[in-house]
C-alpha cells in the first residue's frame, strides 16, 4: 500500500515513522498539525496502517509478513524493510533534504527496519536525525538487548542521534496511566521534529537557516535536544532550565558539546537584551567555552507573552582540539532576596523595650591540682623504726695495702656441717650403662670448729695476698709490655698446669720407609 506524492508539492524536510511506535509519534505530530513537514509511515502490521490518519503509508514486506506484523522479530523487519526498498528511495528523491526516522526499539519492525530506511536516506546525501525510544525496563531484558543492538546500527546509519528513554516517565508522577506515559513519550518526538523544522521554515530578523542546522547536525553523533516555552517574570532563565532538564532524554547535559543550535521565538512581548544574555550566558556555562553556539530569533504571534526557545546540542567527544574548561562551571544559583525577608508582626507592646544587659562572670578554669583543707588531711601513722646497733665493719682500701685493721674486730667465721649423701637416681653413663654415684667431697670426719679458734691474723693474711696480686695484675696491664707478655703466656701457665712430655701412642712412622734405628 502506497501512495504517490507530487513532486511539487513535496517538502523538503520528511518525518517517517517506522514500526508500532515511531508510527504512534507521528501520528501525534500529524494531529498537531506541523506546517511544512511531509509524514510517513512504514509498517509490517496491516491494521495499523488502516488506522492512521497520515496519508503517505508503506506497508514493508507485504509478502514476507502478508501484513501481519514482524512478531518482535528484528531480522524479519529488516527483511520486510529491504522488500521495499527502491519505494523508499523514491519519496525521499523528491526534494528531500532532511529526514527524521523516529522508530521504537527493542521491537521488531522499528528495530529492523528503522536503520535501513536511514542507511537509505544517508547514502543519498540527505541529512538524517534518528530520533529513538528505550523501553521500560520492566519490558524485559531481551527487549532491552534487541534496542541495545537497534541502537546501535542507527547510530552507524544516521548523522544525529536523539535518544529518549521511556523508562524516565516515571520522573512524571507515579500515579500516571499507560497511555498517558506513553502520550508524554509521543510529544517529547513531536517536540524534537517540530523544534527541528521550525527553526528551518521559520523566518526571524536573524534568521537559522538549514545551512546552520546542516552544519550543526551533519555527521554529529550523539545530540541533546530541548524545547521549552515560559511566561511571566525570569521567563528566559526558566525557559532555558527547562529546555536543558527534560526528564525524557537520555542524557541532558550539554558539557563539552561543540556546536549549539539556539532559536528564540517571542509573541507579543519582544525579547529584550537582558533575556538574550541570560540565556547564551547559561548555555555557554554549562556547554563550556569551546563550543560554537549558532543563535537566531523570530516573532509567532500565537506566542503572546511567551518566550519560547529550542536547543540542539551536538559534536560530543570529538577528537578536535578543542579550547575546553578542564573543570564543568558550577550552576549558577538565583537567590531571590525578597523572598529571605520576613516580616514580623507585633501582637502586643513590649513591657521592657530596651533590654537589660546581663553580663555572666567569667567562670575559672578548676586547677588541675585540687586544693584541700588543713582539716581535710589526716597525717599517715608511720611505724617508729628501733635505732639499729652499730656493727664494726672491716673495709679494705685497694689503694692504700699499708693500712692494717685492728685485730680480731667482728670477723666471724662458720662451718656448716654437711651430711653426707651419695645422688644415684636416674643418672647413668652415656657410654658403659652404669650408675653414676657420686660422692660428697667433704670429710666425715669433720669436728666442729670453734670459730674462736681460727685466727683473724690468718684472714687478714689472705685478703692481703689478695689485693697484692690484684694490684700486681693492674700494673702489668697499663704497661705495654704487660700485656704483650701477657698475650704470649700460655692459657696453661697462666693456670699453673703442669704438661708432660709424653710420646703419642701411634708412631707416625711408616712401615714402608726407613727409620733412622
Amino acid at each position: 500500500m502506497q501512495f504517490a506524492m507530487p513532486k511539487e508539492n513535496s517538502s523538503d524536510i520528511k518525518v517517517i515513522g517506522v514500526g508500532g511506535g515511531g508510527g504512534n509519534a507521528v501520528n501525534h505530530m500529524y494531529n498537531q498539525g506541523i506546517e511544512g513537514v511531509d509524514f510517513i509511515i512504514c509498517n509490517t502490521d496491516k491494521q495499523a496502517l488502516d488506522e492512521s490518519p497520515v496519508p503517505i503509508k508503506i506497508q514493508l514486506g507485504k509478502d514476507l509478513t502478508e501484513g501481519r506484523g514482524a512478531g518482535m522479530i528484528p531480522d524479519v523487519g529488516m527483511n520486510a524493510a529491504m522488500e521495499n526498498i527502491e519505494d523508499i528511495r523514491e519519496l525521499l528523491s523528491n526534494n528531500t533534504k532532511m529526514v527524521f526516522v523516529t522508530a521504537g526499539m527493542g521491537g521488531g519492525t522499528g528495530t529492523g527496519a528503522g536503520p535501513v530506511i536511514a542507511q537509505v536516506a544517508k547514502d543519498m546525501g540527505v541529512l538524517t536525525v534518528g530520533i529513538v525510544t528505550v523501553p521500560f525496563n520492566f519490558e524485559g531484558r531481551r527487549r532491552l538487548q534487541q534496542a541495545q543492538e537497534g541502537l546501535e546500527k542507527m547510530r552507524q546509519n544516521v548523522d544525529t542521534l536523539l535518544i529518549i528513554s521511556n523508562d524516565r516517565l516515571k520522573e512524571f508522577g507515579k500515579d500516571m496511566t499507560l497511555s498517558t506515559a506513553f502520550s508524554h513519550a509521543d510529544n517529547i518526538l513531536s517536540v524534537a521534529a517540530k523544534g527541528i523544522a521550525e527553526v528551518i521554515k521559520k523566518t526571524g530578523i536573524i534568521n537559522v537557516d538549514f545551512n546552520d542546522v546542516n552544519t550543526v547536525m551533519r555527521n554529529s553523533g550523539h545530540a541533546i535536544m530541548g524545547s521549552a516555552e515560559m511566561e511571566g517574570e525570569s521567563r528566559a532563565m526558566k525557559a532555558v532550565e527547562a529546555a536543558l532538564s527534560s526528564p525524557l532524554l537520555n542524557d541532558n547535559d550539554i558539557h563539552g558539546a561543540r556546536y549549539i543550535l539556539l532559536n528564540m521565538t517571542y509573541g507579543a512581548k519582544e525579547v529584550m537584551m537582558d533575556e538574550i544574555s541570560e540565556i547564551t550566558d547559561y548555555i555557554e556555562e554549562a556547554a563550556g567555552v569551546g563550543a560554537d553556539v549558532i543563535w537566531g530569533h523570530g516573532y509567532d504571534e500565537s506566542l503572546g507573552d511567551k518566550l519560547s526557545l529550542t536547543i540542539i546540542a551536538t559534536g560530543f567527544g570529538t577528537d578536535d582540539n578543542l579550547i575546553v574548561p578542564l573543570e564543568k562551571p558550577e550552576p549558577r544559583k538565583v537567590v531571590d532576596l525578597e523572598q529571605d525577608k520576613k516580616m514580623v508582626e507585633i501582637k502586643q507592646p513590649l513591657q521592657n523595650p530596651v533590654q537589660e544587659n546581663v553580663t555572666e562572670e567569667a567562670k575559672e578554669d578548676e586547677p588541675y591540682l585540687v586544693k584541700k583543707s588543713a582539716e581535710e588531711i589526716t597525717p599517715e601513722q608511720v611505724e617508729e623504726i628501733t635505732e639499729v646497733e652499730n656493727k664494726e665493719k672491716i673495709v679494705f682500701n685497694l689503694e692504700d695495702s699499708d693500712e692494717e685493721s685492728s685485730e680480731g674486730e667482728g670477723v666471724v667465721w662458720e662451718v656448716n656441717e654437711m651430711e653426707p649423701r651419695t645422688d644415684t637416681e636416674g643418672q647413668t653413663d652415656l657410654f658403659t650403662n652404669d650408675k653414676i654415684i657420686k660422692h660428697n667431697l667433704e670429710d666425715d670426719s669433720t669436728e666442729e670448729i670453734d670459730a674462736s679458734q681460727v685466727s683473724s691474723e690468718n684472714a687478714q693474711k689472705n685478703a692481703q695476698d689478695r689485693v697484692n696480686r690484684i694490684q700486681e695484675h693492674t700494673a702489668k696491664l697499663k704497661r705495654a709490655e704487660g700485656i704483650a707478655d701477657f698475650e704470649k703466656e700460655p692459657a696453661y701457665k697462666r693456670r699453673s698446669i703442669e704438661l708432660d712430655d709424653s710420646k703419642p701412642s701411634e708412631s707416625t712412622t711408616s712401615r714402608f720407609g726407613l727409620s733412622e734405628d
